[in-house]
This record gives structure tokens, sequence and C-alpha cells, in this order.
């Protein structure tokens, strides 16, 4: 997959760069049985108070149902029929279908093309689009959609261009270096699938005009310090100010330099490296 230029027709357009779409397989429509609903919130909860800000709006689009587990087809080839664009991610999705006719969504990684069989199993050649366990995954190797408890499916490295690698064995545990330079010790009986995910060109990609984020259902995000007082605690004053403190949210939280991450019992403890 390329980036796309554009002529300067506007503006706008003199800096939008996007995709070219030679990656995906020619096909109008997504699986119909693999759609569902998404209805949209614009930020609100059931009370109709904004609890998100900055969303709303959007182009409409429904949920394709994606298997992050693959567990309950072990040992049985799927064939890839199509790769095909989901508006709800940044990666690219695979469409299979399995021996027995049924067929089913994965997050497609770069490589895989329409026609290749993959297969699910504890034990499985290490080919790209195969999900395997991380104990049995050769060490070197690039994985994705990683799970961090067995059978609970993919919850980590699930973005466009996103791999982790394989580095070590620890007992029962695997050693494994995620995109952002951390190791962690994962239990080898979670599974993993083989290969650097798809669409590696999405993070070069540029908007070009404040109305594409709109479509993608992103609202506008205004300086505190252009806001009320009420609105914000660095906004009022007589004329430009400097906010008259340290950055910070809405709410008060310190915006610069702090620990953003949430503290866990669980996860900490498996961790080899922190990221710088």
């Amino acid at each position: 997959m390329g980036i796309k230029l554009y002529k300067p027709t506007t503006p706008g357009r003199r800096a939008m760069t996007g995709y070219d779409f030679s990656d995906l397989t020619k096909k109008k429509k997504p699986e119909k049985a693999l759609l569902t609903a998404l209805p949209k919130t614009g930020g609100r909860n059931n009370m109709g108070r904004m609890t998100n800000e900055r969303q709303g709006g959007g182009h409409k689009r429904m949920y394709r149902l994606i298997d992050f587990r693959r567990r309950d087809r072990d040992g049985m080839p799927a064939k890839v029929m199509a790769i095909e664009y989901d508006p709800n991610r940044t990666a690219r999705i695979a469409l299979l279908q399995y021996a027995d006719g049924e067929k089913r969504y994965i997050l497609a990684p770069t490589g895989l093309a329409a026609g290749q069989e993959v297969v699910s199993d504890v034990k499985a050649e290490p080919n790209v689009g195969n999900c395997m366990n991380l104990e049995n995954i050769p060490l070197g190797l690039f994985v994705h959609n990683v799970e961090l408890q067995p059978g609970k499916g993919g919850q980590i490295v699930r973005s466009a261009g996103g791999r982790a690698q394989v580095s070590a064995r620890e007992g029962s545990y695997v050693h494994i270096i995620m995109p952002s330079g951390e190791v962690r010790r994962v239990p080898g009986a979670c599974r993993g699938t083989i290969g650097q995910l798809s669409n590696v060109d999405h993070s070069a990609v540029s908007i070009g005009k404040a109305g594409r984020n709109r479509w993608l259902g992103h609202r506008p995000r205004p300086r505190g310090k252009a806001m009320n007082p009420v609105s914000h605690p660095m906004g009022g004053g007589e004329g430009r100010s400097n906010g008259g403190r340290h950055p910070c949210s809405p709410t008060g939280v310190l915006a610069k330099g702090g620990k953003t991450r949430k503290p866990s019992k669980y996860s900490d403890r498996l961790i080899v490296k922190w990221r710088d």
C-alpha cells in the first residue's frame, strides 16, 4: 500500500495525502452477516450529559465483527477470501472462509493476500496469519493481536503497523518487546498471530484540512486559555493571557510531565523493562 498525493486545487488539498488502497481486494460491500449497527453517542451518557468531549458528527458506519480469539476453530484451515477496508480501525481486515463454510473477519497482517490459507492451533506453522501459542513461536518473530490472559482474545498490538517481538522464554512465561519498547512477560499459553499488521503507512497520512477530522467524528479542541473561566481553569482574564498557571485539563489535572498510566497490581508485576 502506498500514499496518494492530490493536485493542489484548494489550500486543503495542497497538504492532504491519502491511501491508494492498492492492498485491498476489489469488492464493493462487506460481508452482510458479519455487520452490526454502531450507534453514536456524541460523547453523551444515558442522561444526555456530555461525558466525553470533542465527539460528534462523522460518517455513518457499520461495525465489522472481528474474531480476536480464533480458538474454536483450532486445526481447521481457512481460505482468505478478501482484504477489506474497515472504517472502525486503522488496520485492514481479512475475510476468512473455513472448510465448513463459515466466514469470519480477522485483522490482516502485512503480506497476507486473497487465496492464501491460514490456521489457528496450539502449535501451527509459524507463517504469516497463523495464530498459535506464544510458547511455540520461534524467538525473534513478530506477532500481533496478542492475548494477555489465555482464552480472552487478543487485547494488545491491534493498530496499523503494530508488531511485538517474541524475545525470550522464562518458565511458563514469554517475553515480548512491545511497540513502545516495553518488555512484558505474557503467559506462554496466550496466543498471538504471526506477522506485522497491515497499513504500515497510516502514520504518514496528512489530514490536510479540519473538515476531514469532522468526517471521522472528531470535533474541534479549543485552547483552554481561549475559554471562559467557567469552562476551564486557564480561561478568562483581561485581554490575552498566558493562562496564569501550569497547563492543565478542564478538571485541573496537570498536563505536562506527569505520569498518566494507571497503576495495576496485576499488570505492573509482569513488566520486565518499562518503556522509555
